[in-house]
């Protein structure tokens, strides 16, 4: 598996590289050179087979051989070893129940994947890594459960003080060992601005090997396709006929979009997405304006989503732009992003 950086397509690394350093030397981030689509006989048995068994093929397409079928497939059972329930709402409606994982976060899927990928790198090379983490909420408790006493690794967790629940914040600072959680002063942005910072700082990466477990990191988006072809191999077969399948995500550093923009290339019959903001709506003016500016991050109740400049929107603007924008003004990349995701906010009160 090939990845090339955003900002410089020439620089491109193999999957070990991207996952053990995150971010290229350039700052920007890494995209797959290729997105397989999967083969027929793949749909053939596709509702058939296990969410793991399913789980494992995709892995497979999307690595391409950076890391053996047995230990992948080792990795991707430890990944998904919990229910993941489609729960029908009305006639027209659906909820996955992403919370069943160890620390009631959908991001259990991408944190113990990447754990996998890492522990299984780092063997190889037999050197130390220490793993930068920017949370809002979510992201901190899941990889604190998916890293800990992972050999070879120590994880620093940074997060934003008195802006997680008590709940979140036990999630994080209460495992000892290879976890470290430190609160600062500021948002969630300012957070990820400092884990980036250090990813730039040449001299202090000369004597630590960073990486990160954000979102930033490709290895965390594979996994969560995962979620997205256990969805539809739920789904009943009566609710495909005449209708079109519209998966709805609520929004914050756009990770897990990105991750279903790149299952629906793989061949998942996704008609279009629906990015769900609270009033951290960047993202939302993006559609509307074509322009993308990012603001300081609103405090709200799901503090989870309090994300003023999200980080994978860099990977949905190149992955439009490559393989849609044709030149013709009405075809842009904004507009292709227009037509196939839309954009809602909800306030605070929304919320409740």
């Amino acid at each position: 598996m090939l990845l090339y950086s955003i900002a410089n397509s020439k620089h491109q690394v193999d999957l070990k590289e991207a996952v053990l350093h995150s971010l290229p030397p350039d700052g920007s981030l890494y995209m797959p050179t290729n997105i397989p689509q999967l083969p027929s006989s793949f749909w053939s048995r596709f509702r058939g087979q296990s969410l793991q068994a399913n789980a494992f093929e995709i892995a497979k397409a999307m690595l391409q051989g950076a890391i053996p079928d047995d230990a992948l497939k080792n990795i991707v059972d430890k990944t998904v070893d919990f229910p993941v329930p489609l729960v029908q709402l009305d006639e027209q409606s659906y909820v996955l129940e992403l919370f069943h994982g160890p620390s009631l976060a959908f991001k259990d899927f991408g944190a113990r994947f990447l754990a996998g990928l890492m522990s299984y790198f780092t063997q190889e090379t037999n050197e130390k890594l220490v793993i930068l983490v920017a949370t809002s909420g979510d992201t901190g408790g899941a990889v604190a459960a998916g890293f800990y006493n992972t050999p070879g690794v120590d994880v620093v967790i940074l997060y934003p003080k008195g802006k997680v629940s008590d709940f979140q914040e036990s999630q994080l600072t209460t495992w000892g060992g290879n976890i470290h959680a430190i609160a600062l002063d500021g948002a969630f942005d300012d957070c990820q601005a400092l884990v980036k910072k250090a990813f730039k700082d040449k001299e202090l990466n000369e004597s630590i090997r960073f990486s990160s477990a954000n979102s930033i990191n490709i290895g965390r988006l594979i996994p969560q396709m995962f979620y997205y072809f256990e969805a539809l191999r739920q789904l009943p077969e009566v609710a495909f006929k005449g209708n079109e399948i519209i998966v709805c995500v609520p929004s914050g550093n756009f990770g897990n979009l990105t991750a279903g923009v790149f299952a629906k290339h793989m061949g998942l019959p996704i008609q279009r997405f629906i990015a769900a903001n609270n009033d951290n709506d960047t993202f939302l003016e993006f559609l509307r304006s074509g322009r993308f500016l990012p603001k300081p991050s609103v405090p709200t109740y799901s503090n989870a989503m309090d994300v003023g400049n999200p980080s994978n929107f860099i990977r949905l603007y190149d992955y439009f732009g490559k393989h849609f924008d044709s030149g013709d003004p009405d075809c842009s990349t904004w507009n292709m992003m227009q037509s196939q995701i839309r954009g809602y906010s909800f306030t605070n009160q929304d919320t409740l």
